[in-house]
């Protein structure tokens, strides 16, 4: 058995090594599993990055298993697929996690970032004074995120911010400033806009990893994590 697994290691590491290419947009996340490590039972991050490339088709570029999102963890993984080739990044989705942010700064300092819309509405929700309001909220950015192009979009969301001030004036605030941070895509083509709102396309592939990984509960080890998701997410990519 362990023969079999040395040898799918060594496929799945040359899968993983294989040469980038240009990617214009470029979409990133992390999910969690149980791993065991030294006896302890932690959570392991997974980072993922997904690519769209020139003919508009989407590809997994990289996979890490790491123990958690610190900024070291995002820049070692940024730099691998640099040196693997990746370039010609034009824009970037992803959520705001610090270590990602501060990751995503120092490698691709230049390049438009999108905050992805589908958790500024989670991370709103934090924010709403009342529990009867997060309806409201909700429809209220979803009329923000949803506006034919972006002077509209600021209208709105200075006209929301002033209509919360005072019955909410913590997530009039919040809205301020981190809303414009879900604009970006405002800048992109009219065509591309509505797939690169959020980071759904790394959510699909998340739900589909929880899928066949919840049947383990528990991974004895990093290297056994990294091997089933590499094996995953192989399979994926080959469909």
């Amino acid at each position: 058995m362990s023969a079999c697994a040395a040898k799918l290691d060594v496929e799945l590491k040359l899968w993983r090594e294989q040469p980038l290419g240009a990617y214009p947009y470029f979409i990133f996340d992390a999910r969690y599993e149980k791993v065991r490590q030294g006896g302890l039972l932690m959570d392991c991050a997974v980072l993922i990055a997904i690519g769209i490339g020139m003919d508009g088709k989407r590809s997994i570029l990289g996979i890490s298993v790491v123990l958690s999102e610190a900024e070291v963890h995002w820049r070692e993984f940024f730099f691998s697929l640099v040196t693997r080739g990746l370039c010609g990044t034009q824009f970037i989705v992803s959520d705001a996690h610090p270590g990602m942010a501060a990751a995503r700064q120092a490698v691709f300092p230049a390049v438009p970032w999108q905050r992805c819309q589908f958790h500024l509405q989670q991370n709103a929700q934090t924010y709403v004074p009342r529990v009867e309001m997060r309806i409201e909220v909700a429809e209220s950015i979803r009329s923000i995120f949803t506006c034919a192009d972006l002077a509209s979009a600021q209208a709105r969301l200075k006209e929301r911010v002033l209509f919360y001030a005072k019955s909410a004036p913590k997530l009039a605030a919040w809205m301020e400033a981190n809303i414009p941070q879900g604009l970006t895509v405002y800048a992109l083509p009219a065509a591309h806009q509505r797939r690169m709102r959020t980071s759904n396309a790394i959510e699909r592939v998340n739900q589909e990893l929880k899928r066949r990984t919840r049947v383990c509960a528990l991974f004895p080890n990093g290297a056994s994590l990294l091997r089933l998701v590499s094996a995953l997410l192989c399979e994926q990519t080959a469909e």
